[in-house]
């Protein structure tokens, strides 16, 4: 099933997600290795690991976005109420948002650093702003800002679609499960 339905998420679509899902986690260990790595050539590959897969992160979600523009979102459950569907609306595009913007600032940090670098040690990443330090740490301190906002709402994403499949026993999680 390539569509999305009234019924469940189509294949592209779940497949987005998850993909997105697992680069998101692995970003998280990567990033936190990486600054917290003594001073070494190990450190600086995580570096390259991280920058490489935000990159990969910016690409899915452009995908992800272009593909949930052109198909219907399955319906919320009709018990909802107005708040909750007003929530899970917010949620959504701030995580999309959340998602798009993390690897633009971070995109800024490393071009505003002058650190040049290659995409998985291969592609050469442009700089997309001027060399300038001050820029560098406002970035820096957003992307870091934006980590924060984002592990909040991811705990909420997670903590909402266990709470509609163990508490409101309605399909919200099934329906983005491969293979349903």
């Amino acid at each position: 099933m390539l569509r999305n339905t009234d019924l469940s998420w189509g294949t592209p679509a779940k497949l987005l997600h998850w993909a997105v899902a697992a680069l998101v986690f692995l970003q998280i260990a990567l990033g936190w290795a990486a600054v917290t790595w003594r001073l070494s050539p190990m450190k600086l590959d995580l570096f390259v690991l991280h920058k490489s897969v935000g990159m990969l992160l910016l690409v899915l979600m452009v995908v992800r976005v272009a593909w949930r523009a052109v198909n219907i979102a399955p319906p919320l459950p009709a018990d909802m109420r107005p708040l909750e569907r007003r929530a899970a609306h917010a949620s959504h595009l701030l995580l999309y948002l959340l998602l798009l913007v993390m690897p633009v600032t971070g995109w800024i940090v490393t071009s505003a650093a002058n650190i040049p670098y290659r995409i998985f040690w291969l592609i050469p990443l442009p700089a997309i702003v001027e060399v300038d330090k001050t820029m560098a740490d406002a970035a820096a301190r957003t992307h870091f800002g934006l980590f924060a906002a984002l592990s909040l709402l991811l705990a909420l994403h997670i903590g909402a679609a266990l709470r509609h499949h163990f508490v409101k026993h309605n399909n919200v999680l099934v329906r983005m499960l491969p293979g349903t």
